[in-house]
């Protein structure tokens, strides 16, 4: 993998280049020169065992335990690394605090980025994880984005199989088929000092935890709603509500960071968050620009379908490339199943559609990643061409969308009548 390789999201050539630098001088590995480091690099191989002696319980499914999110399993994964010697050699310990000087660079400048993947106990009593490659080529990405160390992305794979290996058999029991833990690798830079300055000191730690079943918005958001509530519609659809943020407010712009997944994208979204849930929505539909621009709905990619004025039918989705937008692992595979399977022609499609289908009543349809407009949406609505919506992301999977609530207006939108 070259500098090249990875997906930089940044219209910043004095960004770009720090990144190439940061790689080839941490992780050397992975570039195409080859070039040599005196730094260790990150190594699985030399991983370092120390059973958990006091092992916790295995809670109950839907217990208050789990519910409050906060529930992980015996053990965890963690290494050093710092500017001087490089990656030491990753442990696998019991799971506890971690301890970190008040100066500590990530408590005072955000130099922190994570991940989210899921494992799953299959109902074949196999344990599997969810395309890990994929998680740990970007976790390569945010991190090089803020500064922080590289790292090969298989080895850090391998970390995140080695972690399920151990504490799978015990945390997803056989008997509970379909159930899944929710993985979280964390890079915090933690040298004590408060210059503001390229951190010299980082740990990287993997923790598994069980998070509750997200497949729907919970009803709990929709009971806990204010009685400020702007919004007068009678939908009564299950699928998430989502309130479009408002022309002062930004989440990502371009050029930005909005593609790195760092917790400097989540904390200051928070209060709207919290804010439109109290208003009865479950999310905020996060738009840009004068011309309300679409990016993403909270933390998840977010999908239209609607049939142009041409007559032909759209997914269409907001583009990766200019920093704005997260490329969400399950993002990537609805584009990639809808283009392999719904772009008429395409292959496996006479296998995959119905006779009447196949025979030519599904004309297909075009997956467009493209900028797109709430004016677009109003459009569609108003004029009978919106089929769905939907968000997309690790916690959600595949959302429905039933409700936008725009400068006033409740655009309810067509929902099927399947089970999210």
């Amino acid at each position: 993998m070259s500098p090249s390789a990875v997906p930089l999201q940044t219209t910043s050539e004095l960004n770009t280049a720090g990144i190439k630098r940061t790689i080839n001088k941490t992780a050397p590995s992975i570039t195409t020169n080859g070039s040599c480091s005196h730094l260790a690099e990150l190594d699985a191989s030399k991983l370092v065992f120390t059973r958990n002696p006091n092992p916790k319980p295995v809670p109950e499914p839907n217990s208050p335990e789990i519910l409050a999110q906060s529930i992980c399993t015996d053990h965890m994964i963690k290494c050093a690394w710092n500017s001087t010697t490089g990656w030491s050699a990753p442990t696998l310990e019991p799971y506890g605090p971690l301890s970190l000087m008040p100066t500590a660079s990530v408590l005072h400048y955000a130099t922190e980025c994570f991940e989210g993947m899921k494992t799953y106990r299959g109902y074949d009593s196999g344990l599997r994880i969810f395309r890990p490659d994929r998680n740990a080529r970007r976790m390569l990405h945010s991190a090089t984005r803020i500064a922080l160390p590289a790292f090969d992305p298989n080895e850090l794979q391998k970390l995140i199989v080695r972690l399920v290996s151990v504490d799978g058999e015990k945390w997803l029991p056989k008997s509970r088929p379909g159930t899944f833990l929710y993985l979280r690798p964390t890079m915090i830079a933690t040298a004590p000092t408060l210059g503001v300055q390229k951190p010299t000191e980082a740990l990287l730690y993997i923790i598994a935890a069980y998070m509750p079943v997200l497949d729907q918005p919970s009803p709990s958001h929709l009971a806990n709603a204010s009685t400020i509530t702007t919004s007068t519609s009678s939908s009564k659809a299950p699928g998430m509500r989502l309130l479009a943020s408002s022309h002062d407010t930004v989440r990502a712009w371009p050029g930005g960071f909005g593609s790195a997944k760092v917790g400097a994208n989540y904390g200051p979204s928070l209060v709207a968050q919290a804010e439109a849930r109290a208003r009865g929505y479950d999310q905020i539909l996060w738009l840009f620009g004068p011309r309300c621009e679409i990016t993403e709905a909270g933390a998840s990619n977010f999908f239209v379908v609607w049939r142009t004025k041409e007559g032909s039918v759209q997914l269409v989705t907001a583009p990766l490339g200019d920093g704005i937008i997260l490329d969400g692992v399950t993002r990537g595979c609805v584009l990639e199943l809808a283009r392999e399977r719904l772009v008429r022609p395409g292959r496996g499609w006479e296998e995959d559609r119905g006779e009447e289908e196949a025979s030519g009543e599904w004309e297909g349809l075009e997956v467009v990643e493209r900028h797109f407009f709430m004016s677009d949406i109003v459009s569609a609505v108003e004029e009978g061409r919106f089929l769905e919506a939907f968000a997309t992301g690790t916690a959600w999977f595949i959302t429905p969308v039933s409700e936008i609530h725009f400068r006033g207006r409740d655009l309810v939108l067509p929902y099927g009548t399947g089970t999210p």
